[in-house]
């Protein structure tokens, strides 16, 4: 974690009113509401505009397979040391079929070996965009056997995943209860 308490706080349950309640949605009601969310709804509009565009890198309109998409995702994270984002996404991952040893690996990169060549390709795709913001030709070729839609989601996935991992950095979102931080990701 970048900051160890919140730039912004997320908004407590008595300052959640009816027009947050209703954004925040039916899947909200009866669960729990990440801090993510509680701080994010302090933008209205760019909250709204922020679940519709996370809700296509997140769903099946994404052709990235949810195991690989979450390989990406995990990496992303971790290159810009978002606790938050790795805590969240480990779980996430693992209902995907990431394995606990998998997850470990993602943190050592393309180069650890056991990654098949595909997998090694878009780690280091992302490694690419996350270090200079574009897709080294070498990498782009290795990644050939995705089609020409799964690499602009890969490249989307990578895009939306830097932009959530700045905003919980610089927001400094707190980890929810049940989440624990990463050892390697402490400040």
């Amino acid at each position: 974690m970048r900051l160890d308490k919140p730039r912004i706080a997320p908004l407590a349950e008595s300052e959640l009113g009816a027009e947050s309640k209703a954004m925040l949605g039916e899947r909200f009601q009866a669960g729990k509401i990440l801090n993510i969310f509680r701080t994010l709804i302090k933008a209205p509009k760019a909250y709204k505009a922020f679940m519709w565009w996370g809700g296509y890198i997140l769903s099946n309109h994404n052709d990235l397979a949810p195991r690989e998409r979450e390989i990406v995702i995990l990496r992303t994270g971790f290159n810009w040391k978002s606790g938050y984002e790795w805590a969240q996404h480990v779980r996430i991952g693992k209902d995907c079929g990431l394995t606990d040893e998998e997850i470990e690996r993602i943190k050592a990169g393309p180069d650890a070996p056991g990654w098949t060549p595909l997998e090694r390709a878009m780690l280091q795709a992302t490694d690419d965009l996350t270090s200079d913001g574009h897709v080294a030709d070498a990498t782009w070729q290795a990644l050939a056997e995705l089609t020409e839609k799964q690499r602009m989601d890969l490249v989307m996935t990578v895009g939306q995943y830097s932009q959530v991992s700045m905003m919980l950095n610089s927001f400094g979102v707190q980890l929810d209860d049940d989440l624990t931080l990463d050892p390697d990701l402490r400040a």
